[in-house]
């Protein structure tokens, strides 16, 4: 990336000294992806297929620091496009627990990795046994405090809290239209507060032992739907949201509602991801349209943030963008069949 480097380790086994950008070109469009957290796994992702018909795609995709590349080491099939990617949040990798990913389509599926080569599917998750029609799932998150927690969005305007063996902890209408976004906060303790983006504009935050009542934190002036929302790793009062169409990625403090503590204004055309730093309270990467991956440092806040820090301008449209917590000098981005990784 151009610009100065973010400290942070290179990570990865031993081998060849590591490149400063890894690239791998899969057989398909891509639009999910996520690193694995565990230690022990090396620089390890995973890729999800866009194919607008039943049949798609799941790659894990390693690097070889041997031959200094990154690799397919097993596809599967999965139906319906995956609408999110994530590994297990098990950072301790002990030897003995699961090797676990999830991805969220038309239902919840939790992924066990047997071995290198063999995916196996763990469990479905679904919360509307009586019926054929489900209602897609537009996004999922897992709690890091308790990973025996997963909660899931969904275009039919609720949010489902599940536990890992299936069983739906609680449902609850989270939003007057389609939800798109979940993600858990870190406040409270970690495992029990969230919130949610959706089609009616809105951030709102939910406690899980208060469900009577949510928190609007923001309600877009134009009440354009919001599409991604992320919580900053290292300060929980901080979150980033963007608008469907937007240039501009908007920074929150929960302690401020209703008003943007910051505006990212340098893309020059519609914003598609946001990923905060894992190490760093102050650092967030966003990428858009224009082919830029932007990384901006907020220190200065609630001063006006002018120019990114960093810039990489890739060979497509970005649609997917994610900062490793394993191998935090490391960040990767998917534009039409590639992934990139980027040593930042």
């Amino acid at each position: 990336m151009q610009g100065h480097h973010l400290s942070g380790q290179a990570g990865g086994g031993g081998g060849h000294k590591k490149k400063e950008i890894y690239k791998y070109e899969a057989p398909w469009p891509v639009y999910s992806m996520n690193w694995s957290v565990r230690p022990d796994k090396g620089f390890r992702l995973a890729l999800g297929s866009f194919v607008e018909e039943y049949n798609n795609k799941l790659q894990i995709v390693a690097l070889d620091d041997e031959r200094g590349e990154l690799t397919c080491r097993s596809t599967f099939d999965h139906p319906y496009p995956t609408t999110r990617i994530m590994w297990m949040p098990d950072s301790k990798g002990s030897a003995g627990s699961a090797d676990l990913l999830a991805t969220s389509g038309d239902y919840l599926r939790v992924w066990r990795v047997v071995s290198d080569t063999e995916t196996k599917l763990e469990c479905l998750l679904n919360n509307n046994k009586n019926s054929d029609f489900c209602a897609p799932l537009t996004s999922f998150d897992w709690n890091e405090v308790d990973p025996n927690i997963l909660g899931t969005s969904s275009i039919d305007t609720t949010c489902t809290i599940w536990d890992s063996s299936g069983h739906v902890k609680t449902q609850l209408i989270a939003h007057d239209k389609e939800v798109y976004d979940i993600a858990f906060s870190r406040q409270g303790g970690g495992r029990d507060m969230f919130a949610s983006v959706g089609a009616d504009g809105s951030v709102r935050m939910f406690d899980l032992r208060h469900l009577e009542h949510s928190t609007i934190i923001y309600e877009d002036p134009g009440h354009s739907p919001l599409l991604r929302l992320a919580w900053n790793r290292q300060d929980p009062n901080y979150l980033a949201t963007f608008a469907m169409d937007a240039s501009e990625v908007i920074v929150l403090d929960t302690r401020v509602p209703c008003t943007p503590v910051a505006r990212l204004t340098n893309h020059r055309a519609c914003v598609n991801g946001l990923a905060w730093a894992p190490h760093s309270a102050c650092h967030i990467c966003t990428a858009a349209d224009d082919f830029q991956a932007l990384i901006w440092d907020l220190q200065q806040m609630p001063r006006a943030v002018e120019d990114p820090i960093l810039a990489y301008t890739a060979a497509g449209e970005i649609n997917q963008i994610q900062w490793s917590s394993a191998h935090n000098g490391w960040i990767g981005i998917c534009y039409g069949n590639c992934l990139e990784i980027l040593r930042v």
